[in-house]
């Protein structure tokens, strides 16, 4: 008796033990156990006193809690329940994004797939046909089954055929930003160790110019009305003769295998090519699906890059899965974001922060009011600006999210909460299990108790955010990178229970007392901007080569009423004879717009520890104020094209929004 006692005290603990509050209420829930075994009592006095007991020691404010989130909680269980279900099922029936695709397909063949405000349309069916061109096209040249080849090309109706002709063969796509250029192009290329290259005619330069740096024998396909390029395929013309029909089937993709790869700076390093499988591509876009109550009759506005998560899955996947009509725009707009929404009769739109900031920026005009749109999702939406947007464009539904692309521990706000991008269940947080632990705030390494496990936060408390690694479980594993190494790095032991692992997310986020979650900032060398992560190495050494090997910190700083961080650049200038023109001129070759620093910071002496670690930190907290320090700083004003002084008054312009970064 005392054995199965303590079993179910030490599962009480195990299970729940996710706060304050979860390991009080199981302890009063072992404490009427021994009550009723060994007190004599009757069940229900002893529940009665171990109930009032525990109210009264302050209990009912978990109670409360109780109370508040039960039926956000079990309508989250219930979908998490239902697609372990379906995805077990798919696993088991040899199904994949192909095969689900084409059951898209026999539901609306000549339904309006994709329409590009700036090129073509084309239908489920033409669709279809497209991606069995690429697809017999490139199994003529000789890809098979796992062979990588790597798309560089800007928003079109195209680009999902592209990858998704690739995966009827079993190839898998490497999706590049378009924005890479030079030595950031070829680390892509490498990373994926790509045997391709499909590239728009626009973008042959730069992929002439990345040439020296990638394998020799790496083939070319330039897509495009014309081919500038004579050494390279043109794409076009071989797609004419092409098969439409459906390619050879000489290979079998699973539903836990990959599609394709989607680049992401993570926390340390150079951009990594992170690994995306089918299951993964249909949970994320079914999941959003269900949550913000989309159907299949929806129009989606998608002017995000579709080689990130957001564009290339949330919103090219409801097409592809649910069977909506996908509108996609080269560049986003805000000028024109309201009018095209109507001339394409939207009904579901998608979005970064940034992007709700300009268009809140933008004179009031009769399109707001005129549009169909009811349901805006995405990430970013800072709290100050989210109640305004809803109120100023009529938008009845905000669906906020935070995701890693290649990891466990998404989350989704699916009841409207303000400010909020998901939630962790207080009640059952076994079921999902999320969490935020404490960080060193220098090092970024979890900080951990004198039993070597991670320290959890509790409510309030500011933390990373983890998601527990259950191998076998497609909901929880950790697919990874195509580099191993930089994989193991994401990986953490000892969170949950001793033994265990968990992917490190990189993002410092804050919960409050119903488990609802808020993002506060990144962890280690990364910073935010433009929707974009920009990793402080790669810039580092950028300017490094730039400016002839002096030692150089790059870090990301607040800018009053912009989303993300800024990035700024300090510089070790002892001898006084840095050209702010010259390294403007040369950023602008070799890094894409997000990633070039909007401040400068030139150093009088050099940090005497070798390493900038420390220092980060101080020069974070300092910002671009010029009054913090005796260092001489500046701006790019993005009018003259050049880095300018910050002085008093241009301190206070930044700061208002008068000066446009």
């Amino acid at each position: 008796m005392w054995l199965r006692l303590g079993r179910s005290i030490r599962t009480v603990f195990f299970t729940m033990a996710a706060s304050k509050s979860t390991v009080k209420a199981g302890v009063f829930s072992a404490f009427g156990i021994v009550l009723w075994l060994f007190g004599g009592l009757p069940v229900s006095t002893s529940l009665a006193t171990v109930f009032g007991v525990y109210l009264i020691s302050g209990g009912w404010r978990y109670v409360k809690v109780i109370l508040r989130t039960a039926p956000r909680d079990f309508k989250g269980l219930k979908f998490l329940i239902s697609s372990k279900m379906e995805m077990n099922r798919l696993t088991e029936n040899g199904s994949n994004l192909v095969t689900l695709f084409q059951e898209t397909v026999r539901r609306h063949p000549q339904k309006l797939c994709f329409v590009c405000i700036d090129g073509n349309s084309l239908t489920f069916q033409e669709v279809d046909d497209y991606s069995n061109r690429i697809a017999n096209f490139l199994f003529e040249r000789g890809y098979r089954k796992g062979d990588v080849i790597a798309v560089y090309m800007e928003n079109c109706a195209e680009y999902a055929c592209l990858w998704l002709g690739m995966a009827k063969i079993g190839a898998v796509g490497a999706l590049l930003n378009f924005n890479l250029r030079d030595a950031s192009l070829a680390h892509c290329i490498n990373a994926a160790k790509a045997k391709g290259i499909i590239y728009q005619t626009d973008l042959t330069a730069a992929v002439q110019e990345a040439l020296p740096k990638i394998d020799e024998n790496i083939a070319r396909f330039c897509f495009g009305d014309e081919n500038p390029d004579s050494t390279a395929v043109w794409l076009n013309r071989g797609l004419e003769h092409a098969s439409s029909m459906q390619p050879p089937q000489h290979h079998k993709t699973g539903f836990n295998e990959k599609l394709f790869f989607i680049y992401t700076s993570g926390t340390t390093g150079l951009p990594k090519a992170a690994i995306v499988i089918h299951s993964r591509f249909f949970y994320m876009a079914t999941s959003s699906h269900h949550f913000f109550k989309m159907n299949t009759n929806d129009v989606l506005y998608d002017t995000l890059p579709l080689y990130h998560t957001a564009g290339g899955i949330l919103g090219v996947g409801q097409g592809m899965l649910r069977g909506c009509t996908v509108v996609i725009r080269k560049k986003f707009s805000a000028s024109r974001f309201w009018d095209d929404c109507i001339e394409h009769n939207c009904t579901v739109t998608q979005y970064i922060g940034e992007m709700a900031r300009y268009l809140l920026a933008q004179p009031v005009k009769p399109s707001e009011d005129q549009h169909r749109v009811r349901i805006a999702f995405g990430n970013g939406l800072r709290p100050q600006i989210w109640s305004e947007f809803k109120r100023r464009f009529h938008v009845k539904t905000i669906g906020e999210f935070y995701g890693a692309t290649e990891g466990n521990a998404n989350i989704i706000n699916i009841d409207n909460k303000v400010g909020a991008v998901g939630f962790a269940s207080r009640i059952l947080p076994s079921f999902y299990p999320v969490t935020l632990i404490k960080v060193d705030e220098v090092t970024g390494e979890p900080v951990r108790d004198r039993l070597g496990m991670c320290v959890h936060c509790e409510p309030g408390q500011p933390g990373e955010l983890v998601g527990k690694i259950v191998k076998g479980d497609p909901l929880r594993e950790f697919d990874g990178y195509a580099n191993e190494s930089a994989s193991k790095k994401k990986i953490a032991e000892n969170v949950f229970t001793r033994g265990d692992t968990a992917f490190l997310t990189g993002d410092v986020l804050v919960m409050d007392e119903d488990g609802y979650m808020y993002f506060k900032d990144r962890t280690g060398d990364t910073f935010r901007w433009r929707g974009e992560n920009v990793s402080t190495a790669e810039v580092e050494a950028t300017i490094s080569n730039i400016v002839k090997l002096k030692d150089a910190c790059v870090y990301g700083v607040e800018v009053p009423g912009a989303e993300g961080r800024a990035g700024m650049a300090a510089i070790v200038d002892d001898q006084h004879n840095i050209d702010l023109v010259h390294l403007h001129k040369e950023l602008c070759k070799k890094l894409p717009a997000y990633a070039r620093p909007l401040f400068i910071r030139l150093l009088n002496k050099v940090d005497q520890t070798g390493t900038f670690k420390l220092k980060k930190v101080d020069y974070r907290k300092d910002g671009f104020n010029p009054a913090k320090t005796s260092d001489k700083m500046f701006y790019l004003n993005a009018k003259q094209g050049g880095y300018l002084p910050i002085d008093e008054k241009s301190y206070e312009e930044i700061k208002l929004g008068k000066v446009r970064l």
